[in-house]
């Protein structure tokens, strides 16, 4: 979630949705996102909307979960008054900044505020994020014991160098660590890695990968290292202390993770994401690309229901102010029109394994079909059989395919 908000009109007070919101709510899927917004250190290449201690200017890092429960109640009494379908949540996803930086016992908490409102459908899945330096033990069996699944480990690299260029404060040795502590508490386990990171070499990256492969966990992320404006990273790039990323050896870093996690039995099932099976997929993050519903909690979060989109007050200081007016924090909000939301609805599914519906696409991206086949960039049996899946080289150039499937 980046730090910028977007332009929109401004919400309203109350936080009531459209009657357009709530078409269709009851075959959508319900996911909850609480952000975070604390961390320790910032790390040079981030652009999510998060605080140290010193930049937190009048908020509180130990009032943060009451203040996130009084937006979950607030959710829910939005939702009911703009009469969209009440539903369990399928999903709820804690991210940040750092999640863990709060005691287990506030997001077990403010887990507890989201299954009071909502409910939680049979078998949904509860994930935090985590950095390997930010728990211990009994901090993983608080939190499994208190509902959450799932633990999402910011691993990033195996490598100390290319953490320190991170600017990642963990010790890489920890990770085996904090992967057995959250499975002795029954927690399913993802690991996080990025790459392209200016100085990571061929054989860094695949030192990584089999760190990775080494723990066996659930779930793998690989995101190539994206260079955001204002950050550190892009600063120290500007002014030539280190190299901007290389596409090419970016492009050899997919191949090779994916070949190796194939062949260590995981699969993949969105571009940049792996799986042991189907059941350990993040259903939250299936959400996203699927166009369902999430309500977005916490400063800087986002949410979407039924095509209208918010955003919230960026700083934790004026989040807080905000409710405690008895206000929504939205701030600003959008309501897309048909195109922007087939826009999406392309870009968003064509990046998973089941693709896309060949026939739901308008003429001019039918016919765009078969040149990608010819490309080598969508699978061809798929394609029979009426479905667009993109191949590995697809994936690579996943925004290009999207623009053919886009074109008139």
């Amino acid at each position: 979630m980046g730090s910028a908000l977007p332009l929109g009109e401004p919400a309203p007070l109350d936080g009531l949705l459209p009657a357009s919101a709530a078409e269709g709510a009851d075959g959508r899927a319900l996911g909850v996102y609480v952000h975070v917004p604390f961390c320790r250190v910032r790390c040079g290449y981030c652009d999510f909307n998060t605080y140290t201690a010193s930049e937190l200017r009048g908020a509180r890092q130990v009032d943060y979960a009451d203040q996130a429960i009084e937006e979950i109640r607030m959710s829910r009494r939005v939702l009911a008054a703009s009469g969209v379908a009440s539903r369990e949540a399928e999903t709820v996803f804690f991210g940040g900044g750092t999640p863990t930086l709060l005691p287990a016992d506030d997001l077990v908490r403010m887990l507890g505020a989201v299954r009071e409102e909502f409910g939680f459908a049979d078998g949904a899945e509860v994930t935090t994020e985590a950095n390997p330096d930010s728990v211990g033990p009994e901090d993983l069996l608080c939190l499994a014991e208190g509902g959450f699944t799932r633990v999402s480990f910011g691993m990033q690299s195996a490598v100390p160098h290319v953490l320190a260029a991170l600017d990642r404060t963990h010790d890489p040795a920890r990770v085996p660590l904090v992967v057995r502590w959250a499975r002795d508490a029954g927690l399913d386990v993802s690991l996080d890695l990025i790459y392209g990171t200016p100085g990571e070499s061929l054989d860094d990256w695949r030192r990584s990968v089999d760190a990775v492969v080494s723990e066996r966990p659930d779930h793998v992320s690989a995101y190539a290292l994206i260079v955001e404006d204002g950050t550190k990273l892009a600063r120290q790039i500007r002014r030539g202390e280190l190299a901007q990323p290389d596409d090419d050896l970016e492009a050899d870093m997919y191949e090779l993770a994916d070949e190796a996690f194939a062949d260590a039995g995981f699969e993949w099932y969105e571009v940049s994401n792996w799986a042991t099976d189907a059941a350990h997929r993040s259903r939250h993050n299936l959400g996203y690309w699927r166009g369902d519903d999430w309500w977005g909690v916490g400063p800087g979060a986002h949410s979407h229901v039924g095509g209208v989109r918010w955003w919230n007050a960026k700083h934790p200081a004026a989040y807080a102010e905000r409710l405690a007016a008895g206000h929504s924090p939205a701030v600003g909000r959008e309501v897309l029109d048909a195109p922007t939301r087939e826009t999406e609805r392309v870009l968003l599914l064509t990046r998973i394994r089941e693709g896309i519906d060949i026939a739901s696409l308008h003429a001019g991206g039918r016919h765009a079909v078969a040149g990608l086949i010819a490309d080598g960039l969508v699978d061809a049996r798929a394609a029979l059989a009426g479905g667009l899946t993109l191949t590995r080289r697809g994936r690579l150039l996943a925004d290009a395919v999207v623009r053919r499937l886009l074109e008139d």
